[in-house]
């Protein structure tokens, strides 16, 4: 079986001298608290993923590529092999929470999502496997 790529984006700021990792709450109560991710297209790079899917779930066009934090494969609970790439993003200019319906299509058609930042990998629980590398941001 052949992994799906996802890329992963922990967007960042500075706010009073402190770095804040950019989440949102999804809609559906199952899906919890999350990081922007989504699946990348046959012929993109996981760099241009991450920021077209940045893009299509906050509405920011800002934001820069700072690093790639870490590449894995990983077991989704449906079964399916994710090799997942997790990256480093920052924004200067991002009001303090707003909410956003998302553009890109799919199952995402039509829900908003609720976005906030944190300032700690503790401050709120992430759901299973979006805050696997979130100690490269808060260490």
């Amino acid at each position: 079986m052949i992994p799906i790529r996802k890329a992963y984006g922990y967007v960042t700021r500075l706010k009073e001298g402190k770095t804040q990792v950019l989440v949102f709450q999804h809609p559906i109560p199952q899906a919890g608290i999350q990081i922007p991710k989504g699946t990348v297209k046959a012929e993109e790079s996981t760099r241009h993923a991450v920021i077209r899917e940045i893009e299509e779930e906050t509405g920011l066009r800002n934001v820069q590529v700072e690093e790639l934090l870490g590449e894995d494969l990983w077991e989704n609970g449906d079964g399916t092999i994710h090799n997942r790439f997790f990256y480093k993003l920052s924004v200067s200019n991002a009001g303090d929470e707003w909410d956003y319906k998302p553009t890109g299509g799919g199952e995402e058609e039509g829900l908003t999502f609720r976005f906030f930042w944190i300032s700690s990998g503790d401050e709120v629980e992430l759901i299973r496997g979006h805050g696997d590398y979130l100690n490269c941001i808060f260490n």
